[in-house]
């Protein structure tokens, strides 16, 4: 197979294997699956919408008084993944899609997810901010809806997919193609109408989102990977109960290599090696495209060329 044929491959993928995007709106469904199944038995059950909504949705939606969510400190996490509705979650997932694939492609896989959570607990924490600081809201705590959906979450990764590329065309075969930013443009005065009814502490949570996406490719073209930690957090979690080798175990694997290897038969090497090639292919799906060197560039290309 050769070089862009698995580079199509990966793209078609969109990223690399553990796609963030699809784990992402896998979630999302799975809760909001779940919970339709839960509300379904209420009502059949005999029970309210009210008492579905009290004794279950509540405990994954995030409330306004401090003094609730001290003992639901999950949900400041929860909310993020939970929707109260099919059109809900349908925009919601549409727009994640939409933004989410064009930073995969210019940026790789691997900063979707940080993204992702920094705009959901940024947009928490100003939700929290704005009902419990102002006085005018502080009033009225006890009757603002608590805080549910990807929304802020979409925005951070809306607002950081712009600033990487705000120039970026889609739709290229529409007389060249639609900037992004007018795609974003369009994103934003559609969900500020529809949260415009709600409350507005979904609107300033929004707008936490948007701020922590801006930021964090900002701080990406410094050099700085806000989401690095959560990697390693990840890698250290799924990799806690790997077995290690022991020392033993590789002391006696040195020793049959060094003294039962043969003599290898001589081989026409060349330079252009699939180890490299999985290196900078790996590179394109965490970085982008962008991030390549001149040099990296010049060996994809003499790689294709021999259809390594």
């Amino acid at each position: 197979m050769g070089v862009m044929e698995q580079k199509k491959n990966r793209n078609l993928l969109l990223g690399q294997d553990g796609n963030a995007l699809i784990g992402l709106i896998a979630v999302c469904a799975m809760v909001f699956v779940m919970l339709s199944f839960i509300k379904v038995g209420f009502l059949m059950s005999d029970l309210t919408m009210n008492a579905f909504i009290v004794k279950v949705q509540n405990w994954f939606v995030l409330p306004a008084e401090l003094s609730t969510l001290l003992s639901r400190p999950w949900t400041i996490f929860t909310y993020m993944f939970t929707h109260d509705n099919v059109w809900h979650i349908v925009s919601n997932m549409l727009w994640l899609w939409a933004f989410g694939f064009i930073l995969q492609d210019l940026a790789g896989n691997k900063h979707l997810a940080p993204i992702y959570l920094y705009g959901g607990w940024m947009g928490a924490c100003m939700f929290l901010l704005s009902a419990n600081i102002f006085p005018a809201l502080q009033q009225q705590i006890q009757t603002i809806p608590p805080l549910v959906g990807a929304g802020a979450s979409i925005m951070a990764v809306a607002l950081a997919t712009t600033t990487l590329a705000p120039n970026f065309r889609i739709f290229p075969l529409l007389g060249g193609g639609i900037p992004l930013w007018v795609l974003t443009l369009v994103f934003v005065l559609v969900d500020y109408a529809l949260v415009a009814s709600v409350h507005i502490g979904v609107a300033v949570s929004h707008i936490g989102g948007g701020l922590i996406g801006m930021l964090y490719t900002r701080a990406l073209r410094r050099g700085s990977d806000w989401g690095e930690w959560m990697h390693s957090f990840y890698y250290w979690l799924t990799h806690m109960f790997d077995p290690k080798d022991s020392a033993a175990d590789k002391h006696q694997q040195q020793k049959e290599l060094h003294y039962q290897k043969g003599p290898e038969p001589f081989t026409k090497k060349t330079s252009v090696t699939q180890q490299r090639v999985d290196e900078l292919l790996d590179k394109i799906n965490n970085k982008g495209y962008h991030f390549l060197t001149e040099e990296e560039k010049e060996f994809l290309k003499r790689a294709s060329q021999e259809d390594l």
